[in-house]
């Protein structure tokens, strides 16, 4: 059994995620398996459209990257080993985001970080009742990326920045709102729907197999998001959000407070910076500011100690809370990068 499986099926392009005892969590190898696909089905003449699943796992379609090794290289001083992984993976993120032809994504289960980097940037994103969406990058010292922060920016309102520092999942019907996904499909009808598009390349039969979009809960809380979140800063923020003190406040105060300060400070900020860039290209760069930075100046290496290695879910973070996180700080993590700086356009290789 192989980690990704990248084959012709009909007329359809198709790549499954195979790791189901890892929630089908992205490893380096699988993001270049994609990147080589992508190269070669965007020039061949047989292939009509690009179908992505993660099917073989019940539970997620893919639940995020790989973090085990990025905190092995990150506690010895290796931090190029993380900056080579993230160079190859937004490689393939734009590769993806600007294919020349129809994207279909089935988005089950758990699709969390890497997977939205590999699922939410197709041209026709299907969800079903199990499906649950989020960003929780800044639970682990990491800001949106994958291009997800471009997905953030151009989310409704400053629902955006909500998403990006709660990490707050959302179902089907949010997931379409917040611009992560298109469609709503019952489950049982994948399978089916699946085979028309292999054999057919009609990527109109998405449309006629849609069912209507489910209740949107976030949609009914968007004037409340946007009155909190329209500061500058993450302290203009948590302030609105005190002074408010409503129950939703609270909560989503709570749910800040489990993340990294430097990086909910910085989130806030890249989703600044995006909404007025608007392209993947600037996304990609300006997430990669940051991520270069993270485990040397940041709070990553400790986030995954915390969550994934120990699983002790008490990190001990760089600063002590929300109010202090210094601006000065947060305008380092996202200084240009000189020749560090992304680039797009070179193949990488695994190392």
């Amino acid at each position: 059994m192989t980690d990704i499986e990248c084959r012709i099926d009909g007329q359809a392009g198709r790549i499954t995620l195979n790791r189901p005892q890892a929630l089908n969590a992205l490893t380096w190898d699988m993001c270049l398996e994609i990147e080589k696909a992508l190269d070669a089905w965007a020039v061949d003449p047989a292939v009509t459209l690009l179908i992505i699943d993660g099917l073989p796992c019940e539970k997620a379609f893919c639940a995020g990257g790989d973090l085990a090794e990025m905190h092995r290289s990150g506690s010895a001083g290796d931090f190029d080993y993380g900056r080579r992984f993230w160079r190859d993976e937004y490689r393939m993120n734009a590769k993806l985001f600007n294919f020349p032809k129809p994207v279909v994504t089935f988005l089950h289960g758990f699709v969390m970080g890497g997977g939205v980097g590999v699922g939410c940037h197709g041209s026709h994103r299907i969800t079903c009742d199990s499906t649950r969406i989020a960003m929780p990058e800044c639970k682990v010292g990491l800001v949106p990326d994958i291009g997800g922060s471009l997905i953030l920016a151009r989310a409704p309102g400053r629902m955006g920045e909500y998403l990006g520092v709660t990490a707050a999942r959302m179902g089907p019907g949010d997931a379409i709102y917040a611009g992560f996904a298109d469609y709503y499909i019952p489950f049982d009808q994948w399978d089916a729907l699946i085979k028309t598009l292999s054999k057919t390349g009609d990527w109109e039969a998405i449309d006629r197999a849609a069912a209507p979009i489910p209740n949107a809960p976030l949609a009914a809380r968007q004037t409340e998001i946007d009155a909190a979140f329209r500061g500058e800063t993450l302290r203009d923020v948590a302030n609105a959000l005190v002074i408010d003190g409503s129950e939703f406040s609270k909560k989503t105060l709570e749910l800040m407070r489990k993340t990294s300060p430097i990086a909910i400070a910085c989130t806030i900020e890249l989703i600044h910076r995006v909404r007025s860039l608007d392209t993947i290209e600037g996304a990609l760069g300006m997430e990669y500011r940051f991520t270069h930075r993270a485990m040397e100046h940041g709070d990553f290496i400790e986030g995954i100690r915390a969550l994934i290695i120990d699983k002790d879910n008490t990190p001990n973070w760089r600063h002590a809370d929300m109010t202090s996180v210094p601006a000065m700080h947060v305008s380092a993590m996202l200084l240009p990068l000189g020749e560090a700086a992304l680039d797009l356009t070179t193949p990488g290789e695994l190392s």
